[in-house]
């Protein structure tokens, strides 16, 4: 079976699993971003065996089809729903690009490659305990004490301390090229992206406002409800920022070479304030405060999961730049990005990948598009020409 049909066939499997309501391994072990299979894949274009199958796709028609599918699931089960839709339309794009590609004038030429040391990304971080003493904690390995447990990829932080612990504080602190999940002592659930670095209180204190900080980087914070803690508030500081949870689930966006936080609301309400301004957002909206000027910009965001794929292991880039798409990249696999071309920096990209794909896998799929001409790595150098 050429690769072309081999595409096609996962699309339908896809499809089917969707529709059945069940997970397709062939999320997991698909070929479509294998280095291999891409260089195949391109060997078909250039001798035109895609036609047939271009001529079998009814986009329009099959995404009426799986929409009408997705109306009819629950809310609870809509999150996976979401993401397997966009996983198939991803592959639809994914054709796409690559044959529109084929009438332009494309360079094949090899990357060169010197002492390839870019891995992908893990489960890691670095606990910073009450008394300053630090903690690793890595996939594979577990840590226990008498307040909280970790199996490597995630901290769970155990009830019914509050009085004795409610003033102390831990930090957890996430590498380039790690990523973490954490259970606060008050059921909030945590999950932190690549280089981020979050101080929590080891326990809160029964009926007083729940306060953590953001320090940097990137959480999606799913909050456990002020009605389960007779009443008591949720509030998340970040440098010039306070957002004050009035919901559940959001998005905060604040890394250290960024000049502006960006709160990204999923389901509920929040509060977001600085010294001078109050804003609250409803589901879909999306405030950039402006480190600057410390104003901040309300606006409201089609697709929400773009932004927030991340935590389940995927990266979502919908026309994104190219030097935005790499920036992300470089956290997730610790990479430091060099792009020559002044012009490719602002070339927006359309492209979903999986976070256990390789580097050089990535490279590929975005190279075959034409997006980019040819590349280097050199140790944990990459340059894009």
């Amino acid at each position: 079976m050429g690769n072309s049909n081999k595409i096609k066939s996962l699309s339908e499997k896809i499809a089917a699993s969707l529709i059945k309501n069940e997970k397709s391994n062939d999320l997991e072990t698909s070929e479509i971003f294998d280095a291999k299979t891409k260089v195949q894949m391109l060997s078909e274009i250039k001798s035109g065996k895609h036609s047939d199958l271009l001529k079998e796709i009814d986009t329009e028609k099959d995404w009426k089809v799986l929409e009408r599918k997705i109306q009819q699931q629950s809310r609870k089960s809509f999150k996976f729903w979401y993401y397997g839709a966009a996983a198939t339309v991803a592959v639809l794009i994914t054709l796409g690009l690559v044959f529109n590609k084929t009438n332009q004038d494309q360079d094949f030429s090899e990357p060169v490659i010197v002492n390839n040391n870019i891995e992908i990304g893990t489960g890691k971080a670095t606990l910073t305990l009450e008394d300053g003493s630090d903690i690793i904690l890595e996939k594979g390995q577990t840590y226990e004490s008498n307040h909280v447990a970790s199996n490597g990829e995630e901290l769970v932080y155990k009830t019914g301390n509050q009085k004795q612990k409610a003033n102390n504080y831990n930090i957890l602190t996430i590498p380039r090229g790690g990523q973490f999940y954490i259970l606060l002592s008050d059921g909030t659930k945590v999950w932190l992206n690549s280089e981020s670095q979050l101080k929590y209180p080891v326990a809160f204190t029964e009926g007083e406002t729940r306060q953590v900080e953001l320090v940097y980087g990137e959480a999606y914070f799913d909050v456990s409800p002020s009605t389960q803690h007779k009443g008591s508030k949720f509030k998340v500081f970040n440098r010039s920022q306070e957002v004050e949870v009035l919901g559940t689930e959001f998005n905060i966006k604040a890394y250290k070479d960024d000049t502006s936080i960006n709160t990204l609301l999923v389901e509920g309400k929040v509060a977001v304030s600085t010294a001078v301004e109050n804003q609250v957002l409803v589901p879909n909206q999306q405030s950039t405060l402006n480190l600057e000027t410390n104003t901040i910009r309300i606006t409201t965001v089609a697709d929400v999961y773009n932004e927030t794929a991340w935590r389940d292991g995927i990266f979502s880039f919908e026309n994104k730049p190219l030097k935005e798409i790499f920036k992300v990249l470089s956290r997730w696999y610790d990479m430091d990005v060099v792009i020559e071309n002044k012009v490719k920096k602002e070339e927006r990209f359309i492209g979903t990948f999986n976070k256990s794909n390789s580097i050089e896998d990535i490279l590929i799929a975005i190279k075959s598009t034409n997006f980019i001409n040819s590349y280097e790595i050199n140790d944990k150098t990459l340059t894009i020409k």
